[in-house]
C-alpha cells in the first residue's frame, strides 16, 4: 500500500504542477501533507516535517548565503569578462547563443556546485535571451542538463556517494567513466546546436550592434511546453528580414515613442552596463581572488559549505561596499532571489520528509528492486543505469545511494557483476537528476530566468533523458559496465 501511495503521491504533485493547477510551493506542502494523513500517520505529520527541514536547513543556507554571494560579484563587475566573451561568440545567434550557454554552464560546473552553476550562468545569458526574445526553457534546459552529466565529478557529489555506499575508490569510478561522460557532454552539445538552429528559424538572425539596438522584450504570458516560446506569435521575426510576422513592417521590440517599453525591462540589461555604479574594478582581483579560495576551500571541502558562503558574503559585502546604505541596497536587490528559492527548499523539506517517514521511500525501492527479473541479474550494471534515471529523479541522491544502490550491488554481485560496475552504471541517471523537484538547485534556475517549474519539467525530462541513455549506452558499448 505505501508503494502504491508513495507513487501516486509523486504523480500527483508532477501532473498539478505541470497543469499549473497549484504552485510548486503549495503542491510540496499540500500534496504530501493529503497523503500522510491517508496513510493514517497525519499524528506524525509534524515529525516528518520537522526532521525534513532540520535535513535541508544547511541546503537553504548555503542557497541564502551563495546567492547573495555571487549576487554581489556579478554587481561589482567579477563575471563581466566572462559575459563579454560570451557575446563575442554569439555574435546575437540564437545556435551560438544556445550553444555557449551548455559550453558556459559545463565550464562553471566545475566547481561541483548547481546552484553556483546557475546563478553565474543565468546572469549571463538572460539578457541575450531577454533581449532576442529566445526561449528561456531552451536556457534552463540545456543549463541543467550540461550541469547534470558535469555533476558526477568526484568532488561533485553523487561519485562520492556511489564510493561511500559501497566502499570503493571514487578514482576508480570516476576515471574509467570518462569516455562515456564526454559521450554525454557532446550529447548535450549536439542537443544545444539543434535547439539553437530551431530559435534562429524562429527568429531570425541580426549582428550584436542590431541586437543591443533594440528594445528589451515584455516577458511573455506564458511558455509553450513544446518550444518555449511565448504568446505573441505575431511579434516574432522573419528570418533574415527584420520585418514582424503581422506584415506591418514594424521590428518587434522597437519602441515609438521614449526609449523603455512599460514594463522597465531595460533593467535587465544591467548586468551587461559597464558603467553601473556597483562596479568595482580596483577590487577586480581581490573579488577573483576570494572567489577562486572559496571555490578552493569547497572542493578540499575546508570548511561545511554553509560556513564558506555565509564568510564570503560578509567578507565580500563589507570589502565592495563598505557603507551600510549600501550593504543594505546589495542584499535588497537580491531578497527575492533569496527569499524564493529559500521557501522553496523549506517545502520540498515537507516533500522528503514525509515520503522518508512514513516509509515511502524505501517501500518503492523494494518493489523496484524486487521487480526485477531473476534473468536480468548478470546485466545488473544496465539494470543499474536504467533504473538510476527514474530513481534518481523521484528521490534524493543520498536516498539512491545509500538505500537502493547497495542492494543493487549484492543482486549483481550473485551473478558476477562487478561493484564498480554497478557504481559506474549508477551514474547515468544525473542528466536527469538535476531537474528533479528535489534537488534545490534547479529552484534557483527556474527562479532567477523566471520560468515556471512546470514548463521546465516538460521541456527538459525528455531531452535529459535521452542524454542519460547516451552516457549509458556509451558505458556498455566502451566496456566500461
Amino acid at each position: 500500500m505505501l508503494t502504491i501511495l508513495g507513487f501516486a503521491m509523486i504523480a500527483t504533485f508532477l501532473v498539478l504542477i505541470m497543469t499549473k493547477k497549484m504552485s510548486p510551493i503549495a503542491a510540496l506542502v499540500l500534496i504530501p501533507a493529503l497523503f500522510c494523513v491517508a496513510v493514517g500517520q497525519g499524528a506524525q505529520l509534524g515529525d516528518y516535517v520537522i526532521e525534513g527541514v532540520g535535513n535541508l536547513a544547511p541546503t537553504a543556507a548555503m542557497l541564502m548565503f551563495a546567492i547573495v554571494y555571487f549576487g554581489v560579484m556579478i554587481d561589482v563587475g567579477l563575471f563581466d569578462p566572462i559575459v563579454r566573451g560570451i557575446l563575442k561568440f554569439c555574435q546575437a545567434d540564437p545556435m551560438r547563443i544556445v550553444v555557449g550557454t551548455a559550453l558556459l554552464a559545463a565550464i562553471v560546473s566545475l566547481d561541483g556546485d548547481g546552484s553556483t552553476t546557475f546563478m553565474i550562468t543565468v546572469s549571463a545569458m538572460y539578457p541575450l535571451y531577454k533581449r532576442l526574445k529566445m526561449s528561456l526553457v531552451v536556457m534552463t534546459g540545456v543549463a541543467a542538463t550540461a550541469n547534470g552529466v558535469m555533476n558526477t565529478l568526484p568532488w561533485g557529489g553523487p561519485t562520492a556517494r556511489a564510493a561511500t555506499a559501497l566502499k570503493l575508490d571514487a578514482s576508480e569510478i570516476f576515471v574509467p567513466m570518462i569516455p562515456a561522460l564526454a559521450m554525454g557532454l557532446l550529447a548535450v552539445f549536439v542537443l544545444a546546436y539543434v535547439l539553437g538552429i530551431r530559435e534562429r528559424k524562429r527568429l531570425g538572425m541580426l549582428t550584436l550592434d542590431e541586437a543591443l539596438a533594440r528594445e528589451p522584450q515584455p516577458e511573455p504570458e506564458t511558455v509553450s511546453a513544446g518550444t518555449g516560446t511565448g504568446t505573441g506569435g505575431k511579434d516574432r521575426l522573419r528570418k533574415g528580414t527584420g520585418a514582424s510576422a503581422s506584415g506591418t513592417g514594424e521590428v518587434p521590440g522597437t519602441s515609438t515613442g521614449g526609449t523603455e517599453n512599460e514594463d522597465g525591462d531595460d533593467e535587465e540589461l544591467q548586468g551587461l552596463d559597464p558603467d553601473r555604479s556597483t562596479l568595482r574594478p580596483k577590487l577586480y582581483w581581490f573579488n577573483a581572488g576570494l572567489t577562486a579560495a572559496l571555490l578552493t576551500a569547497m572542493i578540499m571541502e575546508l570548511m561545511p559549505i554553509p560556513v564558506l558562503f555565509l564568510l564570503g558574503a560578509a567578507l565580500a559585502l563589507t570589502v565592495n561596499f563598505p557603507h551600510m546604505p549600501d550593504q543594505r541596497a546589495r542584499i535588497a536587490a537580491h531578497a527575492d532571489n533569496v527569499l524564493n528559492v529559500s521557501g522553496m527548499v523549506f517545502a520540498a523539506a515537507v516533500f522528503t520528509g514525509v515520503l522518508t517517514g512514513t516509509g515511502m521511500v524505501e517501500h518503492m525501492a523494494d518493489w523496484v528492486v524486487g521487480a526485477v527479473p531473476d534473468a536480468m541479474g548478470p546485466h545488473m550494471a544496465i539494470v543499474t543505469g536504467l533504473l538510476s534515471l527514474p530513481l534518481t529523479y523521484f528521490m534524493s541522491n543520498d536516498g539512491f545511494y545509500f538505500g537502493v544502490l547497495p542492494v543493487l550491488a549484492e543482486a549483481g554481485a550473485a551473478h558476477g557483476v562487478s561493484p564498480l560496475e554497478i557504481a559506474r552504471a549508477s551514474l547515468a541517471g544525473q542528466a536527469l537528476h538535476m531537474s528533479s523537484p528535489l534537488v534545490p538547485a534547479v529552484y534557483v534556475l527556474v527562479g532567477m530566468a523566471k520560468v515556471e517549474f512546470g514548463d521546465h519539467t516538460r521541456f527538459t525530462v525528455k531531452w535529459a533523458v535521452l542524454t542519460s541513455l547516451v552516457v549509458l549506452a556509451a558505458g556498455v558499448l566502451f566496456g566500461i559496465m
